[in-house]
């Protein structure tokens, strides 16, 4: 509870800007009815709640994309996150979200350079041979450099803006707790699970926020496509990489949105989407470790039709058992299988229910009908994006809500298929997914592979029955001593009691009001004794304590 109130304390500012530009937005209700402006009033903060402002007059999605440009890289972040949850919200809020870009004003170099020199040990002009004060891009989270290393090798240096830990870490914590309060005051959220949403997204901004772990992703990437040249990963410097800074070779090439500079340079469209989606498919079935952000500004064409990644900030894993759903699924759309797709989304219905299930019947038979209307489709003309996106929107209408990590895995395809298509409208990614698929699922389901898992699993079953005696001996003798405790959680407790304690304090202040009229009143009748104004003193100051009183009962009624 300490630790709490300390942290509620050191977070009162941010939270009085985030309720202002929440405001300033036209979502002034929603600030009121989270009780942030209850909180801020006691803490001596007032708020306008009946502010105005034009921009209420805009869509509620517009209002809160704009917010969320307003408040800074947390929040940019996180409306990334969501634009990737068509499970979650509808296409007019994912068009909001997809707006929303991480491009920020460029750090001042004094700075730069003053962090620079103490994570590497010295000035970056004496670290390197050459190291361009102008930025090449400015982000959210980090600015890029290009640099040269003192033998030649041209490098980019990624740098994290300075002072930007604090204020992720203060919007992470205020984040849960309006989640935690999101999920009381609005059950109908709780399916979706907010708080367990804000930390997984926690998890994913506070790896991103370590540059080293960036390139960690990337050497492992890269040696995952140790046997594939085509498919370039820059090289990453750790003598210079730290936290807060990291080093990587430069890559020269022609930018993934530059489809002029490709057909000018002669590369083959066609073969480069090909490529781009085996390489991407590769990650994600046979890796389960994927670039999870492939748009445009992150690939790069090199001769010989050749395509590099750059940026593994954000990566996707997915379990062995999660990547069999996923293979079932893949190929049942591919296939036009709606057994297959039902059964699929059945279990990761059961994997994320928090509340009573939907009619899973209508559910299945919505499936059916939604893989039906594909029979004797062509396969070069499905659209395993678009059939994604229907899914979701299936899932959406049910109120169920998708794994996270299944969440980012269909926003990386959906992705991936409008750059195969951008780069050459004749591609299709299901012509190219379904002889993956099946190999994946061939190589998955083959008898070396499955007498493995079945041993694994033997192992497991006999750890587990040799160690039950043990545990039922250890619980019989747990309860035998502490007895079985029933523990009830009583929610909103601590904002009850602060509820009950003013009204205590008023009822008091109130019970001395009319002590003090009722005195005075009788005070006055009493001839003799000292005056004021020509009536007894005791009584005047007896009825003047009590207007006094009474004005600041109405004031704290009224407050």
């Amino acid at each position: 509870m300490a630790f709490a109130t300390l942290t509620a304390a050191r977070d009162l500012g941010r939270l009085k800007e985030i309720a202002a530009v929440f405001i300033r937005h036209g979502l002034g209700d929603l600030v009121r009815r989270l009780g942030w402006a209850d909180r801020l009033a006691r803490a001596g903060h007032v708020l306008r709640l009946d502010h105005a402002a034009d921009l209420a007059r805009l869509d509620p999605p517009v209002q809160v994309r704009l917010a969320l440009e307003e408040l800074g890289p947390t929040f940019v972040k996180l409306g990334q996150i969501l634009a990737g949850r068509a499970d979650l919200f509808g296409p007019e809020w994912i068009a909001e979200f997809e707006k929303l870009h991480s491009q920020a004003p460029q750090v001042d170099p004094a700075l730069v350079r003053a962090q620079l020199t103490e994570d590497l040990g010295a000035p970056p002009e004496e670290v390197f041979a050459r190291f361009d004060t102008e930025p090449l891009a400015a982000a959210s989270i980090a600015q890029v450099h290009a640099a040269a290393l003192h033998d030649g090798t041209e490098v980019i240096v990624k740098v994290r803006r300075p002072g930007i830990g604090p204020v992720i870490e203060a919007d992470l914590r205020l984040l849960e707790r309006l989640a935690a309060l999101a999920e009381d005051e609005w059950p109908d959220l709780r399916p979706y699970q907010p708080v367990g949403l804000v930390r997984q997204f926690g998890r994913s901004l506070r790896r991103e926020l370590d540059l080293s772990s960036e390139c960690r992703n990337a050497e492992r990437i890269a040696g995952n496509f140790a046997g594939h040249p085509e498919v370039v990963v820059p090289r990453v410097y750790w003598d210079w990489t730290r936290e807060r800074v990291n080093v990587q070779a430069r890559i020269v090439g022609i930018p993934g949105h530059d489809l002029a500079q490709v057909d000018v340079a002669g590369l083959d469209r066609t073969l480069l989407a090909q490529r781009g989606a085996r390489a991407v498919l590769k990650m994600i079935i046979d890796d389960g470790f994927f670039h999870a952000d492939p748009h445009p500004g992150n690939v790069f064409y090199l001769p010989g039709n050749h395509l590099a990644f750059i940026d593994f900030g954000m990566v996707g894993r997915l379990g062995d058992a999660r990547r069999d759903q996923l293979l079932s699924l893949m190929l049942g759309l591919v296939q036009r299988d709606p057994a297959a797709v039902t059964e699929v989304l059945m279990a990761w219905t059961q994997d994320t229910s928090t509340g009573p299930l939907p009619d899973l019947e209508a559910l299945q038979q919505d499936v059916v009908a939604f893989v039906d209307q594909y029979r004797g489709t062509a396969l070069a003309k499905l659209s395993l994006g678009g059939m994604l996106n229907d899914v979701t929107a299936i899932l959406r209408d049910y109120r169920l809500a998708l794994p996270a990590d299944l969440a980012l895995l269909i926003k990386t395809f959906i992705t991936l298929e409008g750059l195969g298509r951008t780069l050459a409208p004749e591609f299709h990614m299901a012509t190219e997914a379904e002889p993956l698929l099946e190999a994946a699922l061939r190589a998955r389901f083959a008898p070396k592979t499955l007498a493995r898992r079945g041993w694994a699993t033997a192992l497991h079953a006999a750890h587990l029955l040799g160690g039950l005696p043990r545990e039922i001996t250890r619980l019989m003798r747990l309860t035998k001593r502490t007895g079985v405790q029933v523990h009830v959680e009583v929610r909103h407790l601590e904002q009850v009691a602060d509820q009950l304690d003013r009204a205590v304090s008023r009822l008091t202040v109130a019970m001395v009001v009319a002590a003090l009229i009722i005195g005075s009143s009788i005070v006055m009748t009493v001839q003799g004794g000292p005056t004021l104004l020509g009536l007894p003193a005791f009584g005047l100051l007896g009825f003047l304590a009590a207007t006094a009183g009474a004005l600041w009962l109405a004031w704290s009624v009224l407050r």
